[in-house]
């Protein structure tokens, strides 16, 4: 009698950063019938939820940040249509509450999730935080929601191939801000472009460092543009004009931030399109207070996001958009993507019921291919 054949074996292998080709590629494959238009609102709205959510828990801004890639790199692997955004945040949420060792239960997410999702029964909550008493929940409710956010965690594990490694820019603001001999000021906001920043694709394309130059570069930007040179706060610091005018040029900076001019104009333009849009949509929510840590009785937990209203208007920005395209640096030349690339096979896979049976053996490994793995 013939053995039943066993399902083939597979590698995956890990993308920490992706071109724009790349990106472009998956974007189009995973977007199907909606437009560029209402797939950026959706992924607004799924970085709003999240910043709520890790508002009334008391997540740290590390948390925050790390759950909004979380996402972004699972639509990139996913479709849209065949999740709702709300489960996809709870599993990035949950997998990066393990990343940084915040973690929360499934259920205690759950009990936040419902508050939000249903302000009547927030108000009838117990807790100061609105988070929603389970026992009052349909059992079965809650435990499919608990099976599903499970099922989804292991597929945004897959995207990643389980490698927990998270590096952020926030550190590197501060460290190379400080080397810039940038203001105070200046560093406190560009941090907060960094908080922005998760809210696009920037970090699945730049390293950490390189996003913390492209941040101060532009807070030094908003800061400087059509307003008149300053002094400096103190002999030892650079004005706004003089850090933009130092990053917006190529140099030595280039070789001991390892980041290139081109980069910054880009991750710049990413931004302020980003701003524009927050600018026409006064609804939209951008660069939320950073909550403080998880603690069970801190009063934060109280408080709603802070909304930073942005003090440029949409035609401004775009005069700053044009101005720099007026001198912008030549873009990195892109590399065509591979009929045979690892991310194709990762996209045309067959369809399933996304809860892995009878994948075969599947491998993750932590480096991209032809890099020596066997």
């Amino acid at each position: 009698m013939a053995r039943a054949q066993s399902p083939p074996s597979t590698s995956r292998y890990h993308h920490p950063y992706f071109t724009p080709t790349e990106l472009d590629y998956l974007s189009v494959a995973q977007r199907g019938r909606l437009s560029m238009t209402q797939e950026e609102k959706a992924r607004q709205n799924a970085c709003g939820f999240i910043d709520a959510m890790c508002s009334r828990i008391g997540f740290p801004r590390r948390t925050v940040a790390t759950a909004q890639s979380l996402y972004h790199r699972f639509h990139l692997y996913f479709p849209r249509k065949d999740f709702v955004y709300t489960d996809v945040c709870l599993a990035a949420l949950y997998v990066s509450s393990k990343m940084h060792d915040t973690l929360k239960k499934p259920k205690e997410l759950l009990a936040v999730m419902y508050g939000i999702r249903d302000p009547a029964l927030a108000a009838k909550s117990k807790y100061p935080s609105g988070e929603v008493d389970l026992d009052t929940m349909d059992p079965q409710v809650v435990e499919s929601d608990r099976q599903r956010l499970l099922a989804i965690e292991r597929l945004v594990l897959e995207t990643i191939c389980f490698n927990f490694t998270s590096r952020l820019p926030f550190p590197f603001v501060i460290k190379i801000g400080r080397v810039l001999k940038a203001s105070k000021k200046l560093i406190k906001f560009g941090w907060r472009v960094a908080i922005d920043c998760h809210r696009t694709l920037l970090p699945l394309q730049y390293p950490p460092h390189t996003v913390a130059v492209g941040s101060l570069y532009i807070a030094a930007l908003l800061s400087s543009f059509e307003v008149p040179p300053e002094e400096a706060e103190t002999p030892n610091t650079r004005t706004s004009h003089e850090i933009a005018e130092l990053l917006g040029e190529r140099g030595e900076w280039e070789q001991r931030f390892q980041s290139k001019a081109e980069d910054l104009e880009d991750i710049a333009h990413t931004v302020l399109d980003l701003f524009i849009q927050t600018s026409q949509n006064t609804s939209a929510n951008t660069s939320p207070s950073t909550p403080s840590s998880p603690h069970p009785h801190s009063s934060n937990t109280r408080q709603p996001p802070t909304i930073i209203q942005s003090p440029w208007k949409s035609d401004q920005l775009i005069r700053l958009k044009i101005a720099m395209r007026e001198k912008e640096h030549p873009p990195r030349s892109d590399l065509p993507l591979e009929p045979s690339g690892d991310l194709k096979e990762a996209i045309h896979r067959p369809p399933t019921d996304y809860t892995g049976k009878n994948e075969g053996t599947v491998r993750f490994l932590f480096g991209p291919p032809n890099l020596g793995y066997s």
